[in-house]
């Protein structure tokens, strides 16, 4: 029964590669590559569980983590304001004060 869910799971990985390859957008390959982070730490866990190793369970959850912040580290450099925000005068802005 792991076998086939290891086997979903890196068809489903196949398909998010696709998705990050032929996404019209950039935020589309993004999510693409989110998703093929989220799959990897299922296929970590499925491997855990056929190996009898429980200690990769902690490894995907490191590298959950680390795919949940770089996830939101790359949408926020995407985003249209940039790293400071969309509000922010940008490093152009000339300043009044002085």
């Amino acid at each position: 029964m792991f076998v086939v869910a290891a086997a979903a799971v890196l068809v489903g990985m196949a398909l998010a590669l696709v998705r990050a390859a032929l996404g019209p957008t950039v935020y589309d390959r993004i999510l693409a590559v989110n998703m093929m982070g989220t799959k990897t730490v299922l296929l970590i866990g499925v491997m855990g569980f056929l190996t009898g190793r429980p200690d990769f369970l902690d490894l995907a959850l490191v590298y959950a983590l680390i795919n949940f912040v770089g996830t939101i580290a790359i949408l926020k450099f995407h985003s249209p304001g940039g790293l400071a925000g969309p509000d922010s005068p940008g490093p152009s802005a000339k300043r009044e004060d002085g």
